[in-house]
């Protein structure tokens, strides 16, 4: 068995404030896979970008994430990065750039994502020249599908494609695993504006592509599949609607459609939004126990930090305690008691 490096390191050195936040949510976590718990995770920000399928892969691949909510441009930048990740540049100097500066990378058709960009040409364009076939081919079949199974497919239609390394998309494993997914709001993104363009000029039929509400219609049936046993969690990175959207399934079927419902059995956001008036990416847990989304009785962690250092973290020591649970339970009671 491999050494816990990064749980034991957790647990020794995380003490107080947002690092206590972590432990107690990791070891919450954990706790909830021993017992068969599933867990959710929702993903804003540029998450894709940032390369966090180094990690969040191979922990869907592990058994650790059940169900996932995605923006559009998570979803499609994994595939970017996957297709065209030779052809990326990085910029650490970005906070020092100028209008002209930033004027010049577009010239160079990439497209900066604070300190990295998407190269338009290697992977917008070369997943588009894939990707609008299968729209038209299901315009004039009629069929209809959700905005991620067209990826689905796509990821795993062509390996001579990779340019990146599969054990390192999380799209792929997803696709692999056909986990369930909801891509909320997907036309605010890249590929939502290319399908716009094509619907506009007659080429694309838009009911192609199935909408928000039936992602929500199907979602009540995939949460009451997914909360059976020790019930789902929900990990939430960043706010908006990639968390919003999900976690509303709990008091819809239990308002909306007047069923019985499991609440949610963990909750956890790793947010760098301060609460502010009205901010639901900065909103404390407690306020949506008003609205039904979590109860005085569901675990809650809030971790107030740069998701990209601290996804990671929680990640690899997920994984180290997955592979070595023995361990990981000798370790609590070493560094907790």
């Amino acid at each position: 068995m491999a050494p816990l490096h990064t749980f034991e390191f957790i647990l020794k050195n995380y003490k107080n404030f947002n690092s206590r936040a972590l432990k107690d949510a990791l070891i919450a976590y954990h706790r909830h896979m021993e017992k068969g718990g599933k867990m959710l995770w929702a993903v804003a920000g540029a998450m894709s970008s940032a390369q966090l399928g180094i990690t969040m892969a191979p922990a869907i691949r592990a058994g650790l994430i059940h169900a996932l909510s995605v923006t559009g441009a998570n979803l499609e930048e994994s595939l970017f990065r996957l297709v065209a990740h030779k052809s990326y540049k990085d910029f650490p100097d970005y906070r020092y750039f100028t209008k002209d500066d930033d004027t010049k990378i577009l010239e160079n058709r990439m497209r900066r994502v604070t300190d990295t960009s998407i190269p338009e040409d290697e992977a917008f364009r070369v997943v588009e020249k894939y990707i609008v076939p299968m729209w038209v081919e299901a315009t004039k079949t009629g069929t209809r599908k959700f905005w991620h199974e067209y990826f689905y497919e796509l990821v795993q239609k062509d390996q001579s494609l990779y340019e990146g390394r599969p054990e390192e998309s999380w799209l792929l494993a997803a696709a692999e695993k056909n986990l369930p997914i909801v891509v909320p709001g997907y036309e605010d993104s890249t590929f939502g504006n290319i399908f716009a363009s094509h619907v506009k000029t007659g080429e694309v039929d838009a009911s192609i592509a199935k909408s928000g509400i039936e992602y929500m219609a199907n979602f009540y049936d995939q949460y009451q599949e997914l909360s059976k046993g020790e019930g789902i969690g929900f990990f939430q990175i960043g706010g908006g609607i990639a968390g919003d959207f999900p976690i509303c399934v709990v008091p819809s079927i239990k308002y909306d459609l007047q069923q019985e419902v499991r609440p949610w059995a963990y909750f956890c956001q790793i947010s760098d939004s301060t609460t502010s008036y009205g901010s639901y990416s900065g909103a404390t847990p407690n306020e949506k126990i008003t609205w039904d989304k979590l109860t005085r009785d569901t675990p809650m962690f809030v971790v107030e930090s740069d998701a990209t250092i601290v996804a990671p973290l929680m990640l690899t020591a997920l994984l180290e305690a997955k592979e070595n649970p023995d361990e990981a339970n000798k370790l609590i009671g070493k560094y907790t008691t």
